[in-house]
């Protein structure tokens, strides 16, 4: 990777992150998975408790590139036609026109996704994995980069429908949002008192859909050694209570590891980080960085890993511990 690719990437992920704090105040994480996942190409589920700018968020990032951007918010009646589009007859020519939903945008955010049914949850799932809709019989590509972000609130369980972990699993990262501390709360009351909390929708300085698609292309091409690679198969066989230092009573807690699509996300984020600390190789530290952002929703737990009150950040930690660095 030549100098110049490096250097055009470092001006891509400053003009994005500038953007996004010029809107959100604090939420380090979260920036720093959005921007990984936008690089990598992935989708994001974000959970928190309500008013912690998960929305704000989505809208910054999207607003940050010059691409479309859509907000479905999901409730128990919205049907797949909503998302995806459907037909519509013309009377007066007797044919049918078909009218692209939502979802056909750069970058979409699905408010509230466990709000949504399963029928319209699987729809979701088609576009995020194939990157494509069905209307009518008719295949429609969607836009290049497409990228999820799907929020849901723990704590409000009526009406609710809990997403399979099929589904979770085709999120690259879940981010949990935390409280802010006091001294960016007091900013967030600074910039109300002074009108710029809401800030314009049109961002000062945007990133073009180029290049998002030469950040991800970019991404593609840095450099994974075997070691690491063999490093990050040996951390998931270990989710899965196997690995060269199996973690002991493992399975106790955890009732299925991670999926190889555990495997590939650890590395995609581990190249994403890599480039945007100005690397174009990745470090045992880069797959350490992001890890409870890829591993936390794809570990399912035993009941009594549950009631016992044990969080996956434990588990993951105990995983990483266990497992020896190159």
């Amino acid at each position: 990777m030549s100098p110049a690719d490096l250097e055009r990437t470092g001006s891509i992920i400053r003009t994005i992150s500038s953007v996004f704090q010029s809107r959100v105040v604090g939420q380090e994480n979260l920036r720093m998975t959005l921007v990984a996942a936008l690089a990598a190409g992935g989708h994001v589920l974000l959970e928190s408790v309500p008013g912690l700018a998960k929305t704000t968020a989505a809208s910054a990032l999207a607003s940050s590139i010059t691409g479309s951007f859509a907000r479905i918010q999901c409730t128990p009646d919205l049907m797949p036609n909503d998302i995806i589009g459907t037909q519509i007859f013309n009377y007066g020519s007797g044919t049918f026109t078909t009218q692209l939903g939502p979802v056909h945008a750069n970058v979409v955010l699905l408010d509230e996704i466990n709000r949504s049914s399963a029928k319209t949850q699987s729809a979701m799932l088609e576009a995020m994995q194939e990157r494509q809709t069905s209307i009518g019989g008719e295949v429609y590509s969607l836009p290049e980069p497409f990228m999820v972000l799907a929020t849901q609130n723990p704590i409000e369980e009526e009406g609710t429908y809990v997403l399979p972990e099929a589904q979770m699993d085709r999120f690259l990262m879940k981010e949990i949002l935390t409280y802010p501390r006091p001294g960016e709360e007091h900013e967030i009351l600074d910039r109300s008192t002074a009108g710029s909390l809401t800030g314009p929708r049109e961002a000062v300085a945007n990133v073009s859909l180029e290049d998002v698609r030469f950040l991800q292309q970019t991404v593609d091409s840095v450099y994974v050694d075997p070691a690491v690679k063999r490093y990050i198969i040996d951390l998931v066989f270990t989710t899965r209570g196997s690995g060269p230092r199996p973690v002991p009573n493992l399975t106790q807690s955890v009732r299925v590891g991670a999926s190889p699509r555990g495997s590939l996300a650890l590395m995609r984020v581990g190249q994403a980080h890599a480039l945007l600390n100005g690397r174009d190789y990745v470090t045992p530290d880069d797959v350490r960085a992001m890890r409870y952002g890829v591993l936390r929703h794809r570990l399912v737990l035993t009941f009594d890993a549950l009631a016992s009150g044990i969080k996956p950040e434990q588990i993951i930690d105990a995983v990483f511990h266990a497992v020896p660095m190159p």
